[in-house]
């Protein structure tokens, strides 16, 4: 298909270049060696020489237009992996492509498929890039968001014409987002939909009739945008809100969404398209100008922007995708693309992420200050006070309300006593206003009198404390300054851990974020606001314990994260340090000291110990001491596991630590002595006895004395009943099952009776792993007379009870196994694998034994990356080694996890000898890295 002569001359995209095609000097490299339009386009006309029909000169432009794409991307990616940081450069690089491409694509539709010489007045048109794309920055697999905007209706040549240009776009893999619309047709749905308003905002001339994108801007500015700034606000400002809450609401979610996140890039954008809508502002700098921003916040802006525009770049190449969630693997390799190494006992992937908070935060800031900016022009509503039938506290005369904000009277004095620099949070807090942006700028400008003198006054930590324990919302405070820098300037040792993420997927926050979210479960429970769900704690609060070190235990618990040293030993130096210079007295200071140092010690017990073992309770209680330090540390270990993040605390750990707080404050009370087998023994068979008041006298004798002290104490009573049952009448052939949902734990509790025999306990774990459960708990215990009775308390992956509807599976899965029908070992293979997420953490694996921990049996201790199969893995090994499992505690940190056995060897003797113990661990670790190396080759 040769088109006409008149129509080689003078092609209508050549009518009026964008300024796009002038030379360049924001490019990431040589214009003209990214993509030289002029070049190709003599290239595809060298191709067409001869007369070609339309499949042609689609397949030839296509082939074309992808090796220069491919030319281009390579020529920016390696440039951008040189200045990995130079982000701008690199997305204004990306649109000047696709600008070249979607110019050729133009000229080749009009040129050779659809020549139109002479168009009528209705056969204009107009290529448009709208949105991100209009914006003139785009990241590697970004949308193209085009705009064919025509004058009229859209004739059939148009149509055409657009159908060409999208079906060569695809066949280029791009991602087009198209419209086809009148001027007047984009003014009526920009007054309906504010996405499309807003992508109207950012339009871009491309090619075509200059004539049509002046009318549109001119219409849009007259009849769209014009006096409809409060509206639009409103509406991107709910928008955003709205976003939020998708992506989690939190600005310090570990896996964040660096375009849609809060704190993110799309908070930018924002901030600017409400710039442009209402002053026109063309650049981010203009901000300064319209008096949105002051010089040294737009430096902020600029910052922030690099920084997360350089991530995304990084993401997007390295999936070879459009990709925004940083996800962990994810995060290990932008970390190394943007060139951080490892540092001081710190992972890469930790001072990355530390760095990616800060500028979120420095978003959440300039949101702040600039929204209040429009207030103060009257083009954005005021909030609306919390309640104003309610009085407000009269403020103290050298603060004043503006805009329903609390802001300083006169600069000068406030700034003449440096202890303003905390009274005003507190003046915050007593009165219930937010701080006015004004405040903001003047505490940030002003940490530097934040000094040693000032660290050390009484009043200043009299001031500190008071928020902490006389306002009711300590976070509130505690949140704004840590944001604004003073809790770093005030508390030094806190400094470290301000943004620094925990790069594991047990933790939800960042180390500071963590803090202050255990100090705001703290302040709830005292205000009674989560008694039904935290009876015991609400309990110890309600009678009293000494606030003072309790608030200051909270929010010391982790300041010495992120070092080389264990942060519990080393935070509790940092307490030593700081509790005294807050105005505790010594034996305060001692006690918040020993919490800090053991406040992982009630969870460890609870989780990785079976309590139901006497000598645990005993060996706890001796570490505790008192009842006091028991009530505190209950309180610090509930708070911090609930900040641990959404879903943590659950029935199950709940269930927990409530039964060690009640044996351990029922054996500090009466004697440790009284904590032994024997009293657990008689009143279980009483209890026993009870429920099965039905049964005759023999076939309770029969029962009571079949089990060993064991199992007595290390069952629910409820489970004695079921085992009776089950056994009643059994056969030596014949396996049982009963299976329930157990509410107070959060789990499905799974009892099985039959004849003992070796690798029972394995052969059990093996099937719960092919059908999904995953073992929290269980208990293996033979009876005199040779049955095996075994309770697996399970959940789904979720941490919830198994589903009911699951179960008949799981009954079946069992059978199978246990006729040798399904073998685990091989049937797990292919189900036992890591997810990609998963595979870039480091999970070290430790293995100890530990005699001391129980009266009867050897506590091995596994310490290892979790995965489908690794019960099965452990529990085979160790009864191939002719290992007797007694129970197993599985306690689960996100990626890592802790298997702890309660064993014997075949005599019944505990493991001592050291030989016994290294040639067991190394069976142990062989199984384990065998198992890991098998899921990560996945």
């Amino acid at each position: 298909m040769t088109p006409p002569p008149e129509a080689l001359e003078a092609p209508v995209s050549d009518q009026a270049p964008a300024p796009d095609v002038m030379a360049r000097d924001d490019l990431i490299a040589p214009a003209s060696e990214i993509f030289n339009e002029a070049a190709v386009l003599a290239k595809i006309s060298k191709a067409l020489e001869e007369r070609a029909d339309g499949a042609t000169v689609r397949q030839v432009t296509v082939t074309t237009l992808k090796a220069e794409i491919s030319h281009g991307r390579t020529l920016i990616e390696d440039a951008f992996e040189r200045a990995p940081l130079a982000a701008r450069p690199a997305v204004v690089s990306y649109a000047y492509l696709t600008d070249g491409v979607i110019r050729t694509v133009l000229h080749v539709a009009q040129t050779y498929l659809h020549p139109n010489p002479n168009p009528t007045e209705g056969e204009r048109i107009a290529v448009m890039a709208v949105g991100g794309y209009g914006r003139g920055e785009m990241a590697p697999y970004s949308d193209v968001d085009l705009l064919f905007l025509n004058p009229w209706k859209i004739t059939p040549w148009a149509e055409s014409l657009i159908e060409s240009m999208l079906y060569m776009c695809w066949d280029l893999h791009l991602k087009v987002g198209h419209s086809s619309r009148t001027v007047k047709d984009c003014i009526r749905l920009g007054r309906e939909d504010y996405t499309i308003r807003t992508a109207l905002l950012e339009h871009r001339f491309l090619a075509g009739d200059p004539g049509i994108a002046d009318k549109l801007a001119k219409k849009l500015k007259s009849d769209l945008f014009k006096n409809t700034a409060s509206d639009f606000i409103e509406a991107k400002l709910a928008e955003r809100g709205e976003r939020h809450r998708k992506q989690g609401g939190q600005r310090y979610m570990v896996e964040p969404n660096v375009k849609e996140g809060k704190g993110g890039l799309r908070d930018l954008q924002t901030l600017f398209w409400i710039g442009k809508y209402i002053h026109g502002v063309q650049d981010a700098a203009d901000l300064v100008k319209v008096g949105l921003l002051r010089q040294d916040e737009y430096d902020d802006f600029l910052a922030a922007e690099t920084f997360l525009m350089a991530i995304r770049n990084h993401l997007h190449i390295a999936a070879g995708r459009a990709m925004d969630q940083l996800t962990f693997d994810m995060q290990v390799e932008v970390a190394r693309r943007m060139g951080y190494v490892d540092k001081a006992g710190r992972r890469a992937v930790e001072i990355f992420m530390q760095d990616y908070f800060r500028h979120a935060t420095t978003v959440g800031e300039l949101t702040r200050i600039f929204l209040t900016a429009l207030e103060a022009k009257h083009v954005k509503q005021a909030p609306s006070l919390v309640n104003l039938f309610r009085r407000r506290r009269k403020v103290n005369p050298q603060y004043s309300i503006k805009q329903n904000r609390l802001t300083v009277t006169r600069l000068k004095p406030f700034l003449a006593d440096n202890l303003n620099l905390l009274r005003i949070f507190d003046e915050a807090l007593r009165t219930g206003y937010l701080l006015h942006p004004d405040a903001m700028r003047l505490i940030s400008a002003n940490l530097h009198l934040i000094d040693d003198t000032m660290r050390a006054s009484p009043e200043a930590n009299r001031i500190f404390l008071d928020m902490l324990l006389k306002r009711g919302n300590p976070e509130r405070a505690l949140r704004r300054m840590n944001e604004l820098g003073v809790l770093a300037a005030f508390v030094p040792e806190f400094a470290p851990v301000v943004a620094m993420m925990q790069f594991n997927m047990y933790h939800s926050y960042t180390v500071d974020e963590h803090t202050i979210q255990c100090i705001s479960t703290l302040a709830q429970i005292e205000r009674g606001e989560l008694v039904e769900e935290l009876p015991v704690v609400s309990g110890i609060l309600k009678r009293g314990v000494n606030r003072k070190v309790l608030y200051l235990a909270m929010f010391l618990h982790d300041i010495g994260k992120g070092r080389q040293e264990d942060h519990s030993v080393l935070g509790a130096k940092i307490a030593r340090r700081v509790a005294p210079r807050l105005g505790l007295k010594a034996d305060e200071v001692e006690t918040v000291e020993w919490l800090v140092r053991y406040h992982l010690l009630m969870s460890d017990m609870a989780q990785k110990r079976d309590i139901s073992e006497p000598r645990t309770v005993r060996d706890f209680a001796k570490g505790v001491k008192t009842q006091k330090r028991l009530d505190l540390l209950t309180v610090v270990t509930v708070c911090d596991i609930r900040g641990v993040g959404p879903g943590v605390w659950n029935n199950w750990k709940a269930q927990l630590i409530r039964a060690l707080y009640r044996q351990t404050s029922s054996a500090l009370e009466h004697g440790l002595e009284a904590v032994n087998r024997e009293a657990a023994e008689k009143e279980a068979k009483s209890a026993l006895r009870a429920a099965l008041g039905d049964w005759d006298t023999k076939s309770l004798r029969i029962e009571t004395s079949r089990h060993y002290g064991p199992y007595w104490q290390g069952l629910p009573s409820e489970a004695h009943v079921v085992f009776a049952n089950l056994l009643k009448d059994i056969a030596d052939d014949e396996i049982r099952i009963d299976i329930k949902p157990d509410e107070d734990r959060d789990a499905t509790r799974v009892c099985f009776a039959l004849a003992d025999h070796p690798g029972i306990f394995s052969r059990l774990a093996g099937a719960l792993a092919l059908v999904g459960a995953n073992v929290v708990d269980a208990r293996t215990y033979t009876s005199s007379d040779g049955y095996a009775t075994a309770a697996f308390w399970i959940q789904d992956a979720d941490g919830a009870q198994y589903e009911s509807a699951r179960l008949p599976r799981l009954q079946a899965m069992i059978s199978k196994t246990f006729k040798g029908e399904v073998l685990p070992r091989k049937s797990l293979i292919d189900r036992d694998k890591l997810k990609k997420r998963e595979k870039a953490f480091n999970v070290p694996t430790s293995i100890t034994f530990d005699n001391e921990g129980s009266d009867i049996y050897t506590i091995i201790e596994v310490d290892t990356r979790d995965r489908t199969g690794l019960l099965y893995d452990l529990t085979r090994t160790l009864a191939e080694a002719n290992v007797y499992i007694a129970s197993a505690v599985i306690a689960t940190y996100g990626e890592q996890v802790v298997d702890t056995f309660y064993v014997k060897d075949m005599f019944g003797l505990k493991y001592h000898a050291l030989s016994k113990q290294k040639s067991l661990e190394m069976k142990l670790r062989n199984a384990i890295l065998e198992g890991t190396k098998r899921a990560l080759d996945k």
